[in-house]
C-alpha cells in the first residue's frame, strides 16, 4: 500500500485489529442467514507526511450507504456543541443573512439548520440517503452525493462558491483525501473560511483510543499531516482550536493560500512545536501501540469472563461504531454481553455487526436490571450517566474499557 496522500510506500504498522465487519453494518433479523463480510483492520503510518491511515479494504460507498444508521441528533452532547460552533463562527467571522454557508457531511442536518434559520443561502453535501431526507424534513437544500472535484465545479459554477464551508468529521471519512480538499478548495471563496474538526490522532495514541479506529475512517489526522494536505490544494491554515469531541479533537481554519487578509495565529506555530517534541514526526511515536491495544483487549475480557462465572447479567449503552470495534477485537458475542441499548429507534430492533448482540430501548435497563453496564461511547460518559441518574431505578454498576478497565457507581 501507498500513502493515499503523498504516494509514498508504506512500512510502519501502527496496529492490526485481525478482521471485523465495517462498524456501521448493523444486522436485521432477515440477514442472520448470510454470511457477514469481515474485512482485515490494519492501520499504517506514512514516513514521509506522517498521515496515519486504514489500509485500503472497503469503499466509501460500501460504508456510506442508503441505510447509513449515524444520527447526528441522537446526542445532545453533539447538539451542544453544534450550538456552540454556530455561535461563535458568526460571531467571529461576522456572517449574515447574505452570507453562504455549504456543509461537507451534512448528516441530519442540525448543524446546517442553525444557519438556516438565521435566514442565510445554505446547502448541504451529504451522500447517504437515510440522513439526507432527515435533513430535507427540516427544509434543508441537500446535494445527496459525494463531494469530489466534478460536482465541486459543477456546484460552484450553477450556485457559486461559499464564504463558509464546514467540513466538520469528514476528513478521515475520504478514501481520497487529496481530491476532496481540492474539492472544497474549489468551492470556496477567494477571501472563504473553512474549518475541518477530526478525531486527533495524538490524543488517540495518548488516550490509548484504539477502538475508534474502524474502517470507515480511511485517515486519522495531526495538524502537521493536515498542514501538508491543506498546501497540497493551495490552503493555508490561519488558527486551530482543541476541542474535547471524540476524545480530543482538532479545529482548523484554513483559508486559499493568495488570501493573506488574516493573520496566522501564534496558535498555529505553538501546536506544530507541541507535536514535533511529542515525537510525531518519529517512527518511535507509533510504535508499541499494538501491545496497548492488547492488554485493553485481554483486561476487558478477564472482566466479561469473571461476570459470566459469578452469573452476572452484563449489558451495553450505545450501539456505537467505536464499541464495535472493540467487540469485534476482542471477539465478544452475546454470550458475553446479553444486549445493548441505544436511544437511535433506527437501530433499535437491529443486532451489532460481527458480535449480533441485540439493540433494545433504554427502557430495557429498568426491565431487565443487568447487574453491569458498559458505556461503549466513553466519550459521552457525562451525558449517559446523567440520564441514569434520571430514570432512577437502576442500581447497577457501570463499566468503561477505554484507556483501562473501570467500574464506578452512577454516585461517583
Amino acid at each position: 500500500m501507498t500513502c493515499r496522500h503523498c504516494q509514498s510506500d508504506l512500512d510502519l504498522c501502527l496496529l492490526n485489529l485481525g478482521t471485523s465487519p465495517p462498524a456501521n453494518s448493523y444486522l436485521n433479523n432477515d440477514e442472520l442467514s448470510k454470511d457477514e463480510t469481515w474485512l482485515p483492520l490494519r492501520v499504517w503510518v506514512c514516513e514521509s507526511c506522517w498521515l496515519v491511515q486504514v489500509e485500503d479494504f472497503a469503499t466509501s460507498h460500501q460504508l456510506f450507504n442508503k441505510n447509513y444508521p449515524y444520527f447526528s441528533s441522537y446526542s445532545r452532547t453533539w447538539l451542544s456543541h453544534c450550538e456552540n460552533y454556530f455561535e461563535n463562527i458568526i460571531e467571529r467571522f461576522q456572517l449574515n443573512k447574505k452570507s453562504y454557508v455549504i456543509e461537507v457531511a451534512s448528516n441530519d442536518g442540525c448543524l446546517l439548520e442553525l444557519f438556516y434559520k438565521q435566514g442565510m443561502n445554505c446547502l448541504g453535501i451529504e451522500p447517504t440517503q437515510s440522513t439526507a431526507e432527515s435533513a430535507r424534513s427540516r427544509g434543508l437544500n441537500i446535494v445527496e452525493r459525494f463531494l469530489d472535484i466534478e460536482l465541486a465545479k459543477t456546484l460552484a459554477k450553477e450556485r457559486g462558491k461559499a464564504d463558509l464551508i464546514v467540513a466538520n468529521n469528514v476528513l478521515p471519512h475520504v478514501p481520497d483525501i487529496n481530491n476532496f480538499v481540492s474539492a472544497c478548495a474549489l468551492l470556496l471563496k477567494e477571501n472563504g473560511i473553512i474549518t475541518f474538526e477530526f478525531q486527533n490522532v495524538v490524543e488517540l495514541l495518548e488516550g490509548k483510543q484504539f477502538d475508534t479506529i474502524y474502517h470507515e475512517h480511511f485517515s486519522y489526522l495531526s495538524l502537521t499531516s493536515t498542514k501538508k494536505i491543506l498546501q497540497h490544494s493551495n490552503l493555508v491554515i490561519f488558527d486551530v482550536e482543541k476541542i474535547p469531541t471524540h476524545g480530543g479533537s482538532l479545529r482548523v481554519f484554513a483559508q486559499k493560500s493568495e488570501n493573506l487578509s488574516r493573520t496566522i495565529s501564534p496558535r498555529v506555530k505553538k501546536m506544530l512545536k507541541i507535536e514535533k517534541r511529542k515525537g510525531v514526526l518519529s517512527p518511535s511515536f507509533y510504535q508499541g501501540f499494538q501491545e496497548v491495544a492488547e492488554q485493553i483487549r485481554d483486561e476487558f475480557l478477564s472482566f466479561l469472563h469473571e461476570a459470566k462465572n459469578e452469573n452476572k447479567v452484563v449489558a451495553a449503552y450505545g450501539a456505537a461504531a467505536k464499541g464495535n470495534t472493540l467487540l469485534n477485537y476482542a471477539r465478544v458475542t452475546k454470550e458475553l454481553i446479553a444486549f445493548v441499548v441505544d436511544e437511535n429507534p433506527l437501530k433499535q430492533g437491529m443486532l451489532l455487526p460481527g458480535s449480533q448482540i441485540k439493540i433494545l430501548p433504554t427502557k430495557a435497563i429498568a426491565e431487565m436490571n443487568p447487574d453491569f453496564l458498559i458505556i461503549l461511547p466513553w466519550n459521552l460518559q457525562n451525558e449517559i450517566t446523567s440520564q441514569l441518574c434520571n430514570t432512577g431505578s437502576w442500581k447497577g454498576k457501570l463499566v468503561t474499557a477505554i484507556p483501562s478497565l473501570k467500574i464506578f457507581s452512577l454516585e461517583q
